[in-house]
């Protein structure tokens, strides 16, 4: 450093301060430069912060997802079928699939369920969120001939429960209808009971489920109770019809 020193000193006099703002030009210079290079530790924490965000975004997509429950009986079940999929709600899935919605269908079917096994099962059911409740009980009480009374009630029971758990959650009642075999007076007071309750708790309402099913034969197992592959088909565009303005809706 003296001898640098003593070298400047030996310069003109006219060119020493110009040389000295030189040399602290350089100086300053590249201890800018030094201090705002990224280092290869900054580099990969931002790279870290860029992954762990893209991946926070993905899991609030995947938690975003919207459930619709079918609660029902062997006909949401898919009793008979060689594969469940082809049940309605597999098929609701489909449709919803292939309008770029983010619903998840639930198949909570089960063959032989009446609407007392229905309402002793579905405070266990509630325990997910549930955006949109497809509730398809009620064949197997009139095809026992449960008291009409006790039906109704039952009825109002699942959906009082299901309101309790969450009053945003939406309910289609799905109708029922019996066939002719089990009296005038009965299947007409059978048909009323989904009307008045889809009146008087203001819920979206499919009138007969198995509209366009029920009673043809092609459309049938050998039963002549459940829907063939086909019969689903038909089953899920009835449905879709009530349930694809809720799914936009929801979707918003």
């Amino acid at each position: 450093m003296f001898q640098n020193t003593q070298w400047i000193a030996k310069l003109p006099t006219s060119v020493q301060p110009n040389f000295l703002k030189f040399c602290y030009f350089i100086i300053a210079f590249l201890m800018f430069s030094c201090g705002n290079a990224p280092s290869e530790k900054s580099v990969e924490k931002n790279e870290v912060t860029k992954d762990n965000t893209t991946t926070q975004d993905t899991e609030a997509n995947m938690n975003t997802t919207k459930t619709i429950l079918c609660f029902g009986d062997s006909i949401t079940a898919g009793y008979g079928l060689d594969d469940t999929n082809n049940a309605f709600p597999g098929l609701l899935q489909q449709k919803i699939d292939s309008i770029g919605a983010n619903f998840s269908v639930v198949n909570s079917g089960l063959s032989g369920e009446t609407t007392a096994g229905g309402k002793s099962r579905v405070d266990w059911i509630l325990k997910q969120d549930i955006s949109i409740f497809i509730l398809e009980l009620g064949a197997n009480d009139g095809l026992r001939g449960v008291a009409l009374s006790e039906t109704r009630a039952n009825l109002q029971a699942v959906i009082d429960v299901v309101k309790q758990k969450n009053e945003d959650t939406t309910i289609i009642l799905a109708g029922m209808e019996l066939p002719p075999n089990m009296g005038q007076d009965y299947t007409k007071e059978f048909r009323q009971i989904y009307a008045d309750l889809a009146k008087d708790n203001s819920l979206a309402f499919i009138p007969f489920i198995l509209k366009d099913v029920g009673g043809i034969a092609e459309l049938n197992q050998n039963d002549g109770i459940h829907p063939t592959n086909k019969g689903h088909q038909i089953v899920a565009n009835t449905v879709w019809e009530v349930l694809r303005p809720l799914v936009l809706k929801n979707s918003l």
